[in-house]
């Protein structure tokens, strides 16, 4: 497995996301909904990371938006026959370390309640709850985390 920083704007990483959306529509109702679209995951202030298997195949990605204060992580996603193997850690850790290297000391996260194998993997890395932060709002169906991190 390979992880690294790469463009989203890829025809196969394009249907990872493609996938996630079509997954979270079956969870949450749009409202609900928080995801950032392709041309927002362009933008100079966001890191994205795609992670490929041994034949070079994408089969997860992520990405961290960067603002003075803190970062953000969106877009978190492994396909499902994919799952198991550490890719989602791996985005992880490389999303933090280069989310530090920016200037970052602290990244957010807004999932949903109904993603618990998402809600172990942030916890598991470190991230603790919170309330909502930035342009969020209480909302049930939103669980916010955070995470210190150092440069």
């Amino acid at each position: 497995m390979h992880i690294a920083l790469e463009s989203p704007d890829q025809p196969e990483v394009i249907r990872l996301i493609a996938e996630l959306d079509a997954y979270q529509d079956t969870l949450y109702p749009p409202e609900s909904r928080h995801a950032l679209d392709l041309a927002s995951l362009k933008q100079p202030e966001v890191v994205f990371a795609v992670a490929r298997n041994a034949g070079g195949q994408a089969i997860g990605c992520g990405a961290v938006v960067v603002n003075r204060a803190y970062g953000e992580l969106k877009r978190m996603y492994v396909h499902p026959q994919s799952r198991g193997a550490g890719a989602a850690r791996k985005i992880l850790a490389l999303l933090e370390s280069t989310a530090a290297s920016l200037g970052c000391k602290l990244l957010t996260l807004e999932t949903g309640p109904r993603q618990p194998e998402a809600l172990h993997l942030y916890a598991s890395c470190g991230y603790e709850r919170r309330g909502p932060f930035g342009h969020y709002s209480d909302d049930p169906l939103s669980v916010f985390m955070q995470k210190s991190i150092q440069g």
